[in-house]
């Protein structure tokens, strides 16, 4: 989410509003591209074995790109020393003869330092501005092939407080005087699509970037013993620190803080944590409730949780995020927890944990159609107040929906509102109300069936606008024309 806060903490928490490295360029070399040949050497009188031969062995294609990290957190100097080694198979069908890298950090005036990028072993050519990393590949990397892909570099880590230079929210990434947060930190092969790389530019709000699934494998050390590390999946301690690994991914993210208490609650083979500061166990434990229900209800509604942690964390700033089995809290929502379901912790965190399902699992362009993920984020947190609290239904109603503006298309883009509170309500707010009107024309039976199978299909994929509507229509024959025509200005 880009979670909301309440009206009046909008007024009361402001949120802190680029200039990028080039590195110089090497000279440029031919990139080594792995294929699977074979040869059967002849000869003119075949010897028939004496036993029966072994098959070749066969290399198994990989499904997704598989990152594996190995990072070094300073915590008082607030730099990373990171080497990092991607895996890209080429499942674009099409041949490439260049790759595309989001570098968030380099948004940052020496955010980024790059000592080393090699692929296929050899040192490699590419260019930097801004968030966009190119690799002209020499050698094209064909359907099915694989790349390797390995880069050091050094972050230094930006101060949150200081203006952000691709959104005017709250900075999540850097650190504040209580954590260092590593979010989008390291450079990722960016989704292709119909002949281009998907890497929109960041808006003065919303989000920017797509990202395909992954594997991941990270090692992190901090040097300082103190600090607690909260991760987008469970650890385990090595020689070399704390080893994490997070299958089908789209951002994996790391939050340390040397004042972090942490709750935690197992359910089925997933253990939710709660990490937060020191006289906020009471908001943190209903962060930890309502992640768990949450959980557990929208498992029943979408389909199975993806991973095998949860963690939510109290952020050092008035905002909130998503990744990979992971969320960040806005803090000025524990500061205002009045002990009861009717506040914006409460619901705030069920649209986060509902995030795991879309945008986590069922991805999207959340530059271009922002609604996908964030409609289904906030209906679902009505779906948590019908099921838990069905007394402040009509309170979430009233309040959630506080700057509804019904004359406004749902399918707009971020860039396409003139405001943040505008962008707020075409996407979030516009998007519940339709998704109500849909329920009550269909049916609830089309309407859940809808969504279970929505998910079930698009998992691991980046959905659209035509594929929402598509399985939509498999699922009711009940006209909902005249519906869509109020919500969306292309035609459904």
């Amino acid at each position: 989410m880009k979670s909301k806060n309440t009206f009046f903490l909008i007024i009361i928490f402001a949120l802190t509003a680029c200039s990028s490295s080039v590195p110089s360029t090497p000279p440029p070399v031919t990139a080594k591209i792995e294929q699977t040949a074979s040869s059967v050497p002849s000869t003119e009188t075949p010897i028939p074995p004496t036993e029966t031969p072994l098959p070749a062995p066969t290399e198994v294609p990989l499904e997704r790109a598989q990152y594996t990290i190995y990072a070094s957190l300073d915590y008082a100097g607030k730099i990373v020393e990171v080497e990092e080694k991607i895996i890209y198979p080429n499942k674009s069908g099409e041949s490439l003869n260049d790759l595309l890298l989001a570098v968030e950090p380099n948004f940052w005036a020496n955010g980024f330092l790059l000592h080393e990028l090699s692929v296929g072993g050899a040192s490699a050519n590419y260019s930097l501005e801004g968030q966009r990393m190119t690799i002209p590949l020499n050698t094209p990397l064909e359907p099915n092939q694989k790349i390797e892909i390995n880069i050091k570099y050094t972050l230094n880590l930006p101060f949150a407080v200081q203006g952000d230079p691709t959104t005017q929210r709250a900075r999540i990434y850097g650190y504040t005087n209580r954590q260092v947060n590593l979010t989008n930190w390291y450079p990722f092969v960016v989704p292709r699509k119909n002949g281009a790389w998907q890497l929109p530019n960041p808006w003065h709000f919303g989000e920017h970037l797509v990202y395909d699934t992954a594997d991941y494998k990270v090692n992190f050390t901090v040097n300082d013993e103190a600090v607690v590390v909260a991760a987008s999946a469970n650890a385990e301690s090595t020689d070399q620190g704390q080893a994490y690994t997070l299958k089908s991914g789209r951002a994996f993210v790391l939050s340390a803080s040397p004042d972090y208490k942490v709750l935690s609650q197992q359910v089925g083979d997933v253990t939710v944590y709660s990490y937060y500061y020191p006289l906020f166990d009471t908001p943190a434990q209903e962060v930890l409730n309502v992640s768990v229900r949450a959980l557990q209800l929208f498992s029943q509604i979408y389909g199975e949780y993806p991973h095998k942690s949860l963690t939510a964390v109290q952020g050092d700033f008035n905002d909130g995020m998503e990744y990979s089995g992971f969320y960040f809290q806005s803090n000025g929502f524990y500061n205002t927890y009045d002990g009861t379901a009717q506040n914006y912790l409460t619901f705030v965190s069920a649209h986060e944990v509902a995030h795991q399902w879309f945008f986590e699992s069922v991805a999207n362009d959340q530059a271009n159609e922002p609604w996908l993920d964030e409609m289904t984020a906030t209906y679902s947190e009505r779906l948590y107040y019908e099921n838990y609290h069905p007394e402040s239904l009509d309170w979430w109603w009233q309040v959630r929906m506080f700057d509804y503006n019904p004359n406004t298309w749902l399918d707009m883009a971020v860039s396409e509102n003139p405001s943040e509170r505008a962008y707020w309500s075409s996407t979030y707010f516009h998007g519940a109300h339709f998704l109500e009107e849909l329920r009550a024309r269909i049916g609830d039976e089309a309407f859940f069936a809808f969504l279970l199978d929505y998910r079930a299909r698009l998992a691991d994929k980046i959905t659209t606008g035509d594929d929402f509507f598509s399985i939509l229509r498999e699922h009711t024959d009940v006209d909902f024309s005249d519906i869509t025509v109020r919500y969306f200005r292309e035609p459904r």
